[in-house]
């Protein structure tokens, strides 16, 4: 049976980088990929670890406004993200990792 508990991050931010290979828009054309590794590089940098968790995902239904950007259980979105917006991302994750 599976086992319930409650999330083991403060938050969870996942990074969409679905890639359709150029057929239709998709959240890679924005360099999705690139996201995620600077949003976990600054998690590292920034002692985040065990407070917030990067994951990428798979297709979050919304590609024609990606890349796309959800923190949980906040429910936060971005789209449009390229990897030039990674630090408008961060300072809302300080915001929900050290409570301000």
């Amino acid at each position: 049976m599976a086992e319930k508990g409650k999330a083991p991050f403060v938050c969870h931010i996942f990074v969409c980088t679905n890639d359709r290979g150029g057929k239709r828009k998709s959240c890679a054309d924005n360099n999705s990929r690139q996201v995620r590794s600077r949003l976990k590089e600054i998690v590292n940098d920034r002692g985040w670890k065990g407070k917030a968790r990067v994951s990428q995902s798979g297709c979050m239904g919304l590609c024609a406004k990606g890349s796309n950007v959800i923190i949980y259980p906040q429910g936060i979105w971005f789209s449009g993200v390229l990897p030039e917006d990674v630090e408008e991302i961060a300072a809302t994750v300080v915001g929900i990792v050290e409570g301000d």
